[in-house]
């Protein structure tokens, strides 16, 4: 018998769940005192951001045109 993979149909767009985790991570961080864990917290919250960027450059409609 062969595994099959559970799959799910996403509701959100990757942009917009990376900009969420972002979210969810600074307002977690904003309830720690300062300290390692808030600041891991904060830093998972600005690479959300940057990959949330970089996604949205690489998805740009000029990008794509260009490319042809």
């Amino acid at each position: 018998m062969v595994a099959r993979r559970r799959r799910s149909k996403q509701t959100l767009s990757f942009g917009q769940r990376l900009q969420q985790a972002a979210a969810a991570a600074r307002e977690a961080a904003g309830r720690l005192p300062i300290g390692p864990e808030r600041d891991l917290l904060l830093k998972k919250a600005m690479q959300a951001e940057t990959a949330a960027s970089i996604n949205e450059l690489l998805s740009a409609p000029v990008l794509h045109a260009a490319s042809r």
